[in-house]
């Protein structure tokens, strides 16, 4: 069983209907029950918006002790904030803890981003496809070439302080870290169940994955 975790503020349908296209043979359950997610094999933590809303609603759900607990023992996939959520503290609203699981701060990008190559200014929030540049061999890079464009949807990024954590890095104005991996744990800032067949395949080879 796939726990997709449902603290109110992720892509729910879009990321279960992606896992159960490329996993017909598994349950995948959108839950906020802690004991369903202490007892699925896999575990993924999507999410959307603000990281501060994101923090209180997962605590107001009784969520940190089990999602903490997958990220410890089991599978585990983060996408967007729940990449953003792994690191120390965001410095989104007036700064939020986040759980700390890696060391590091998730920085918003600056409002002077200018394109390298012609010049023209950045919005932001970043969003449309960009391509990855994979940092190192992966068991979740299986199968998708290197500079493969994924979909984001972002306002901020992680700095981590930790530079063997860097599995994949994307480019939008500088180069920051769009995902990272150590044990059991693959989080990505993109959307791969947006991504289309990169994106399927990366969740192709989560489902798979025995770390």
């Amino acid at each position: 069983m796939i726990a997709v975790v449902d603290y109110g503020m992720g892509n729910l349908r879009s990321v279960s209907k992606a896992l159960e296209h490329v996993a017909p043979e598994a349950e995948v359950l959108v839950t906020a029950d802690p004991a369903a997610i202490r007892a699925a094999e896999r575990v993924v933590v999507p999410g959307q918006g603000a990281m501060p809303d994101c923090m209180r609603e997962l605590d107001a759900r009784g969520l940190r002790a089990p999602v903490m607990e997958a990220a410890r023992q089991k599978p585990f996939l983060g996408i967007c904030i729940g990449l953003q959520m792994l690191f120390e503290r965001s410095d989104e609203g007036d700064g939020v803890a986040g759980l700390g699981v890696f060391a590091g701060t998730v920085r918003r990008f600056a409002g002077d981003l200018h394109d390298p190559a012609g010049g023209a200014r950045l919005k932001v929030p970043h969003m449309g496809w960009n391509e990855v540049t994979q940092a190192k061999a992966h068991a979740l890079w299986r199968g998708i070439a290197d500079g493969a464009r994924f979909y984001f949807v972002h306002s901020y990024y992680v700095e981590e302080a930790d530079r063997a954590l860097v599995s994949g890095r994307a480019r939008y104005g500088a180069d920051f870290t769009c995902a990272v991996a150590r044990d059991n744990i693959f989080a990505v800032q993109f959307h791969p169940e947006k991504s289309q067949a990169a994106g399927l395949q990366l969740l192709r080879n989560f489902v798979h994955w025995r770390p």
